[in-house]
């Protein structure tokens, strides 16, 4: 009787076996992340050609590498930092790196490529990089809801023009 069991089990996994790779891809299977610390957590919501990476760093000194699986990055890339500030953000893919700044007291945005410290970049340049800073609402009784705020960033596309396997977010806020 149990021998029958078995080979009606293997018989119906293999039967099943192919229907189930024909199912889609769930959205932690498309990226693998690696953070530098435990409580590090990046969440992905993927879209129609495109993917977002929301970031909480409660130490708000952290970073993260993101690979993707897939054969291309999707059409529009989007970072959200949920810090309360940034002092430094650098983005890599591997060869080249863009660093930004948002000033503590004017939400004004600072970005250069690594090691290029005196030429900041303007909206012309192709690693330009509008960052978007948004702030939380105060909610009557929720303290912690009062106070947060993240700097939301899609990713230019000269970063990411020679499909790199992976790219690098480090970051470190002012607030921590």
């Amino acid at each position: 009787m149990l021998h029958r069991l078995v080979i009606l089990f293997v018989s119906l996994a293999l039967v099943s076996g192919p229907m189930n790779c024909a199912l889609a891809e769930d959205e932690d299977s498309l990226y693998s992340i690696t953070t530098l610390r435990a409580d590090d957590e990046v969440e992905v919501k993927i879209g129609k050609d495109t993917a977002r990476f929301d970031v909480q760093s409660p130490a708000g000194i952290s970073q993260a590498v993101i690979e993707r699986s897939g054969n291309r990055w999707p059409a529009i890339v989007v970072v959200r930092l949920h810090l309360q500030g940034l002092e430094s953000l650098r983005i890599s893919n591997g060869n080249e790196s863009l660093v930004a700044s948002v000033s503590s007291h004017d939400d004004k945005v600072c970005l250069r490529m690594d090691g290029q410290e005196n030429a900041p970049l303007d909206s012309r340049h192709s690693f330009w990089m509008k960052i978007r800073v948004v702030r939380g609402k105060e909610v009557p009784g929720n303290v912690d809801v009062a106070n947060r705020a993240y700097f939301e960033m899609k990713l230019p596309k000269a970063l990411l023009e020679n499909n790199p396997k992976s790219i690098k977010l480090k970051w470190i806020d002012f607030y921590r």
